[in-house]
């Protein structure tokens, strides 16, 4: 598709871990092929510095580094949407300009965090930064990490209004997903995506746009194919790739998050398998266990694939 906005994307887009030296340093080599494997692929935009790719974890210039290695790798095509996660105003609303500034098409904002709050406070937040965003902005849902739901009703409002053009729920909540669908179901345009890589095919046949998820760094193929079936009707190999996609997720939950998609990545030659310091990187012993896992999926066959 030719990057011309959110209100038509749907499909997958990698939640793109942010490749690093051992130094905490970003890895542009690393990004360029990690971007061109999602892409060789097939998948229909990329996320950068989401949850997966350590947004939260990785200091101002090493984020901005990042991203504009995404933005550039990726040489307009398909669309680059950046993560942003602050807990205050200010912080949201300069975190977003400076990605517009960089060439980003659209800005996944997560709730203020921290503080308690209300949905009122959540409404007024998406609607002060939407007023001055030169980005569209979609809603991060991901309760979690911030403690923070994002009410169906409240997302509804803020999509009717124009606030925000769509939504990635990472809650793993499929009945809160199907609440937020009911809500928004007469607005063509809004986009919900699902976070949950295992919730795929369930929730495009609630409706959803498809999914922004971390084990299409790894295997893009393997959920593309989930969508690409589902559109084309073949529910069994739809529900076949899903099963595969669900074994593939549940190895890559070892270590801390996200060592373990890392690791992979390492294993296929694509990058180094540093999380963002301090946390470290996944072990020998369970490294080992994954590659077993990959080879015998033919996941370590090419570095493209």
């Amino acid at each position: 598709m030719t990057v011309t906005g959110i209100e038509e994307l749907s499909g997958v887009l990698p939640a793109l871990v942010s490749p690093l030296h051992r130094d905490g340093s970003a890895d542009e080599s690393g990004i360029k092929r990690l971007v061109d494997h999602v892409i060789t692929g097939g998948v229909h935009g990329l996320l950068a510095l989401g949850s997966t790719g350590e947004g939260a974890s990785l200091g101002e210039r090493i984020r901005w580094q990042v991203l504009k290695s995404v933005i550039e790798a990726a040489a307009g095509r398909v669309p680059v949407i950046c993560g942003v996660a602050q807990p205050h105003l200010d912080a949201a609303r300069g975190e977003i300009a400076a990605a517009a500034r960089l060439g980003a098409d659209a800005a996944l904002v997560a709730p203020p965090f921290y503080y308690p709050t209300d949905q009122a406070t959540v409404r007024a937040f998406y609607r002060r930064l939407a007023a001055e965003s030169k980005l569209p902005l979609l809603l991060y849902n991901i309760p979690q990490f911030t403690k923070i739901v994002a009410e169906p009703a409240t997302v509804a409002e803020l999509a009717a209004e124009g606030t925000i053009a769509g939504i990635k729920d990472s809650s793993r909540d499929f009945e809160y997903f199907e609440n937020v669908r009911l809500a928004t179901r007469s607005l063509e345009h809004f986009r919900m995506f699902t976070g949950s890589d295992t919730m795929l095919l369930a929730s495009m046949a609630m409706g959803g746009a498809g999914t922004i998820c971390g084990a299409a760094n790894v295997a893009p193929s393997w959920v593309v194919r989930i969508y690409d079936n589902f559109r084309r009707g073949d529910w069994s190999s739809a529900r076949a790739d899903q099963e595969a996609l669900i074994e593939l997720v549940t190895a890559l939950r070892a270590g801390v998050f996200p060592a373990s998609i890392k690791a992979a990545l390492q294993l296929q030659g694509i990058c180094e398998p540093w999380p963002a310091p301090p946390t470290s990187a996944l072990n020998d012993a369970a490294t080992a266990r994954l590659r077993e896992k990959l080879d015998r999926w033919g996941l370590l066959s090419t570095p493209r694939d």
